[in-house]
């Protein structure tokens, strides 16, 4: 079950929501630190986190599946938003350096599919990150935050995703290791949980953040495919039949 884009965005502008998002932040800066000059591309719902390296990127784009819905951004500019069908990309061949993909792997109606779209788009030697829900985490039990839809997976199943879709994957990282509570009291600790987090139990985190990077030596086969889906504007003119009286 795909979560709504109003849902997200309701979500990452409430206190736990904050704090999520410091939290994966900071996983995220630990794999990326600058991309100067690069193409980068957000897949899903991960507008909070292309903020911090739109100022060095060359240009920087935010993809939204169509099943979750869009929302301009950035806000007060022109956008640089698309509604997007995840397995069909608007992009040329090897066309943007990095990915990051957040809120999207776990929603896939087709993840094989989805990851070879991104491999087609990815510049030789660039780079994808993914955060998708710990399947072993609290996280992904609790449903009143995005990250308790759609599919979790453990590291062993992501890792052998990419491997499958001729990624190789790379370093990684955790995040969310304090509860997903709404309790002011809870978040004011949530450092003390991250940093125990790391160093004692890692593999309860509540997502998991892990970088791949597209591979060139394996051969590919090649097989023609026709498009499945066609977007209809929703206020497209349709016509409307009339009788004349004479």
């Amino acid at each position: 079950m795909s979560v709504d884009i109003v849902d997200l965005r309701e979500f990452y502008h409430s206190p736990l929501g904050r704090v999520a998002e410091q939290s994966i932040a900071m996983a995220l800066s630990s794999l990326w630190s600058r991309l100067p000059e690069e193409r980068l591309v957000g897949l899903g719902y991960a507008v909070p986190y292309l903020e911090r390296f739109r100022a060095d990127t060359e240009r920087t784009f935010a993809f939204m599946p169509a099943s979750q819905g869009a929302v301009n951004w950035p806000a007060g500019e022109l956008s640089d938003t698309a509604l997007v069908f995840d397995e069909e990309l608007p992009l040329p061949d090897s066309s943007v350096d990095r990915v990051l993909m957040v809120h999207s792997l776990e929603f896939a109606e087709n993840p094989r599919e989805t990851l070879k779209e991104l491999w087609r788009v990815l510049a030789p030697g660039g780079r994808l990150v993914i955060v998708v829900p710990n399947r072993r985490g609290v996280w992904a039990r609790m449903e009143h935050t995005p990250f308790g839809s759609g599919r979790p997976y453990s590291r062993g199943q992501l890792t052998n995703l990419l491997r499958e879709t001729n990624f190789t994957p790379a370093a990684s990282a955790e995040a969310l290791f304090f509860p997903p509570s709404k309790i002011h009291s809870v978040l004011r600790v949530r450092h003390a949980f991250e940093t125990m987090g790391r160093r004692f139990w890692p593999v309860f985190s509540g997502v998991i953040v892990l970088e791949a990077q597209k591979r060139l030596y394996q051969g590919l086969p090649v097989a023609a495919r026709a498009s499945r889906r066609v977007f209809v504007p929703v206020l497209a003119p349709q016509g409307v039949p009339t009788t004349r009286v004479r």
